[in-house]
Parts: C-alpha cells; sequence; structure tokens
C-alpha cells in the first residue's frame, strides 16, 4: 500500500470542518478563520461544547483502556480520527499492548498533513493511516484488510463521527457494513450527540452548523440504540459520556458540567 503524501491533497478553507472545529474546541492550533468562526458562533450558544469536545476524547481514552487493558483487544479501526491530540488511541492501546496495530481513518487533509504525528507508535506495534470517507464504508474495509486481520477481534471506534452522518447519507447501513465485516468479539465504539438533552438549544445548533455548511444530526438515545443491534451493550450501556466507566479516567479534568452526548461500546457475538 502506497503511504499517504500530504502533497497529493488539497485543504478547503473556505468552508468549515467538523475536524478542524473540534480542534479549535480542544485549544489546538490546525485550524483556519472559518473554523474558529463557527466554534465561537457555536460556543456563544453554547459554552460548554469545548468542555464536551474534551469530553469526547476523553470517551475514547476510557474505552481503549478498557479494550485494550482489561479485554486484550490488539486491534483498533478508528475512524473519524480527527487532528492528532496527545494522546492519541495508539499511545494508549499500545502502553497495554505493544504490539497493538492501530488503524486510523479520516478524509480531510489537515488530518493526512499530520498523519505522520500519528504515525509514531511502538517498534513492535503497527499505526498507519488511511485516508477515506467514512461514508464510503466497503473501501475502508478493503483498504483495512491490508492492515489488519480481519479473522481476531477488532475495536472499531466511531468517536463523534455519526453526527454528521444524516441517516438519508446512510449513517445506519455504515455501522452495519463495518461491523459486518469484523469477527466475534470485535467491539464498537459510538458517542453521539444527542436530540432529546435540551432540544432548543439543539436546534440552533443545527441551524448554525447548516450556515457554515456542515449537517449536523442529533439523536436521541432510542436512535443511538440503532447503532448498536446486532452486538452486547457493555455495561453501563448507552449513557451520558462522563458517566462510562469515570474510574478509567486519567487527568480527566471535570467540573460537573452536563455532556449532552450519548456514549457506548457493544461487543459482536
Amino acid at each position: 500500500m502506497t503511504e499517504p503524501s500530504p502533497a497529493d491533497v488539497r485543504i478547503d478553507t473556505s468552508r468549515p470542518h467538523p475536524a478542524r472545529v473540534y480542534d479549535w474546541y480542544l485549544g489546538g492550533k490546525d485550524n483556519y478563520p472559518v473554523d474558529e468562526a463557527l466554534g465561537r458562533q457555536i460556543t456563544e450558544m453554547e459554552p460548554t461544547a469545548p468542555y464536551g469536545a474534551r469530553h469526547n476524547r476523553w470517551f475514547m481514552q476510557r474505552a481503549t483502556r478498557m479494550l485494550a487493558g482489561r479485554l486484550g483487544i490488539r486491534q483498533f479501526l478508528d475512524i473519524g480520527t480527527g487532528i492528532p491530540t496527545e494522546p492519541n488511541l495508539h499511545r494508549i492501546a499500545q502502553t497495554a499492548n505493544p504490539d497493538a496495530t492501530v488503524v486510523y481513518v479520516d478524509n480531510d487533509p489537515i488530518v493526512l498533513a499530520h498523519a505522520a504525528a500519528l504515525l509514531r507508535g511502538t517498534p513492535e506495534g503497527v499505526t498507519r493511516y488511511l485516508q477515506a470517507d467514512a461514508r464510503d464504508p466497503g473501501r475502508i474495509v478493503a483498504l483495512a484488510r491490508e492492515i489488519l486481520d480481519l479473522d481476531r477481534p477488532v475495536a472499531l471506534s466511531l468517536i463523534a463521527l455519526l453526527h454528521f452522518v444524516p441517516d438519508e447519507e446512510g449513517a445506519y447501513e455504515i455501522v452495519r457494513t463495518l461491523v459486518d465485516a469484523l469477527p466475534s468479539g470485535s467491539h464498537l465504539v459510538l458517542s453521539q450527540l444527542a436530540s432529546d438533552f435540551d432540544p432548543e438549544r439543539t436546534r440552533e445548533a443545527v441551524a448554525m452548523y447548516k450556515a457554515g455548511g456542515v449537517s449536523l444530526v442529533p439523536r436521541t438515545r432510542t436512535e443511538m440504540a440503532k447503532f448498536f443491534e446486532g452486538t452486547d451493550l457493555l455495561s453501563p450501556g448507552i449513557v451520558w459520556l462522563p458517566d462510562w466507566h469515570p474510574e478509567l479516567g486519567v487527568d480527566e479534568v471535570r467540573d460537573g458540567t452536563p455532556v449532552p452526548l450519548y456514549a457506548g461500546v457493544g461487543r459482536k457475538p
């Protein structure tokens, strides 16, 4: 497989991109004025948005600690990777299992530009980056198959991704295609913006993202649960983001503010 080349792609700075808005929420520097403008608009309406972005990262870290540590998973497929923010998923997975294989997938050229940072793993392990769109799960599976052993369990992470994929663009079909390609013992890790926490504010956020050219699709808990059909939810099930195994947190600075996102991890029987 040819390694990705940042010179092969253009970065569109004329419209915001979720990965770069997310980077701005996290205090990163890899975003553009159009991303910051949308981030500021959302934060003026919902001051806790940056705090929620941090909780998404923390959830990814806690889930990875459980999967790599307690459950011994050694293969990870992270789709919608975003701009690198330490500690990245491979740091946590390869701390628990130095020989872990981690495949990152994103479609934003600025993430590709930082792919080198994502590839600095342990000598025993494998870390790779694929430039691909989540809306093309068949291609992702085909590319990932060249790196991952799909006869052994894989942890599939879709963190803060699916609320940017409308139902009519195949959100549920994307998840089903990916999970169907994985063997028994694999796990699905999801977080999703809730529509049934503060509906009025959520509608305002959807409108702001739409004005910026970005689809935002919050979902109810029941709609979130549909992503996990065919898997067995790990305890405590689908819960608010901060409530998913908080005991696994490391260096999390919480203030008790509610975070209107759902989180869950399911195991494929």
